[in-house]
């Protein structure tokens, strides 16, 4: 954005009204709020001497992203079959000052984010583009970039994000510029009436909010396990189905209204049978109950994990979620819950035999539990039927040894630690979308990961997504973590007993900013063991 970036920050934030360092002497709260008010003088100081190399050199970098100066790529075409899933593009867009608009070209050819081969360009229906040429289009190039170039791998944070892979929308990056007109809003959504049902297709996150809200409104909701044809039109696995039988008097009123407002177009239909694929009688077609959804929450908890959990929940489908407190295992009761949701953190109870047990019988008795990152590997310890893969699970034969390969220098200790690490890179995941975890999915989803952590595969169990070779896409990954991130298992679902454990071992909405990945979370609570 054309600043200079800078951070001042200073330790004992959290010491009260004063800390001893060190060195023996006492940092109190004044002395920190005048270091910082000292710091910021002598910023404004000095920018005030240098105002006019300030100045020109601000305008000489918007002149520079005006004309599209270093980057390699100059348009940016997102095209999907759904329009909701950009617009949540466009909605990050417009909160970032970012011009868009869409193309009327349709001949040119780009780099397929999802293929990675320079291809031509292929619509699936609605589309938005973004110009490099714009004042934001160094901001553009960050976000939009396949791979992330890094000065320094030594960095604490992710280093990976570019937006088809976190929205996981098809996209082209294009090295010529294209005409970028106004953006074409989507027709509205109108309602439709029916004696017998309605269906909804489920191919965004706005038709999870949909089946949330019908769900407190108590209309009974299923979906179809397979794919169907009705009246001359495909309909995919995970198609919600509202019917008149045996449902509340004003279903097609409630249905028809959420459907307006989380822009998704009903379907009337007039009878049950289909003309390819299960009919809306038969055992393929599932009723969606309506869960009650706990999750574990407090210090044994990452905050960052439990709030975004928390906020998807409150603030994003606007469903009712429990949290209950680690600090006091006897104050978990799980009678009243369905769906558990333990998000990442480190759980000294999971080594509570006692609390075990509870989770143990909880799921038995046809509870679900649904682990995330470090409390997946916790709970794989646990009996639960997941297994951490070890990097020496499958080696068939190992390299000689390098006597001096453990000699190291102090200096370098930090580096020498980066081969083993990955703050945050995206992989392409296999996807078996035939299972209700990956409803809504094509047969793949990138990933942000951030953690070598990989299971072995289910041998009774169902491996909705796992790691092959070749995985890798883009970010940091240190080399020998790297090649150990393949033949594994990421997300899967398992039965226990008459209730079903959910391992999603990436934060598949992290920072509420990986986007895909809110209807796999979703999926988990709302259709797997249904």
């Amino acid at each position: 954005n054309g600043a200079i970036g800078m951070t001042f920050e200073q330790g004992g934030i959290s010491a009260g009204l004063g800390v001893k360092t060190e060195d023996g002497s006492i940092l109190t709260l004044v002395d920190r709020a005048q270091h910082h008010y000292t710091t910021g003088i002598s910023t404004i100081e000095v920018s005030s001497a240098n105002a006019s190399k300030l100045v020109t050199e601000f305008k000489k970098y918007f002149d520079d992203t005006r004309n599209a100066v270093g980057s390699d790529y100059k348009t940016y075409v997102l095209t999907s079959e759904d329009a909701n899933k950009l617009q949540a593009v466009a909605d990050l867009l417009t909160a970032n000052g970012i011009e868009f608009g869409t193309t009327a070209s349709t001949a040119f050819k780009g780099y397929n984010y999802f293929t990675g081969n320079t291809e031509s360009f292929v619509s699936e229906g609605y589309q938005l583009a973004v110009s490099a040429y714009q004042p934001k289009g160094k901001m553009v190039k960050v976000l939009f970039e396949p791979k992330s170039y890094l000065s320094d791998s030594a960095t604490y944070d992710i280093t990976a994000w570019s937006i088809p892979y976190a929205y996981g929308i098809k996209s082209y990056a294009v090295k010529e510029k294209l005409d970028v007109g106004s953006y074409k809003t989507p027709p509205g959504v109108s309602d439709v009436a029916s004696s017998y049902g309605l269906l909804i297709p489920y191919k965004s996150l706005n038709a999870v909010k949909v089946l949330a809200e019908l769900l407190q409104q108590n209309v009974q909701v299923r979906y179809n396990e397979q794919p169907f044809s009705y009246a001359g039109k495909s309909y995919s696995a995970g198609t919600l189905i509202v019917l008149k039988g045996n449902n509340v008097a004003d279903w097609s009123s409630i249905t028809n209204a959420a459907c307006k407002k989380y822009n998704v177009q009903p379907v009337d239909i007039e009878s049950g049978f289909v003309e390819k694929g299960a009919d809306f009688g038969s055992p393929s077609i599932r009723f969606i109950h309506k869960p009650r959804v706990a999750m574990l929450a407090g210090s044994q908890s990452y905050s960052e994990s439990a709030g975004e959990m928390w906020s998807f929940f409150d603030q994003t489908l606007h469903y009712p979620i429990t949290q209950f407190v680690t600090d006091n295992v006897r104050s978990i009761n799980l009678e009243n819950t369905d769906v558990l949701i333990i998000p990442n953190g480190y759980y000294s109870l999971l080594d509570d035999k006692s609390f075990t047990q509870k989770l143990q019988d909880f799921v038995k008795r046809g509870g679900k539990l649904i682990a995330l990152e470090n409390a997946a590997s916790q709970i794989a310890d646990d009996d639960f039927g997941f297994k951490v893969k070890n990097k020496d699970d499958d080696d068939t034969g190992k390299a000689k040894k390098d006597d001096y390969a453990d000699l190291k220098t102090y200096a370098g200790r930090e580096r020498d630690y980066l081969p083993s690490t990955i703050p945050g890179a995206i992989f392409k995941v296999d996807i078996d979308s035939t299972h209700p975890l990956a409803f809504g999915y094509p047969g793949y989803y990138y990933t942000l990961k951030q953690d070598g952590v990989i299971y072995q595969f289910l041998k009774n169990g169902w491996n909705v997504g796992v790691m092959k070779k070749s995985a890798y896409i883009s970010g940091f990954v240190g080399s020998k973590l790297k090649p150990q991130l393949s033949d594994g298992l990421l997300f899967g679902a398992q039965d226990y007993g008459q209730g079903q454990v959910v391992v999603l071992a990436d934060d598949v909405i992290f920072r509420l900013f990986w986007e895909n990945g809110k209807m796999m979370l979703s999926n988990a609570v709302f259709l797997v063991g249904q």
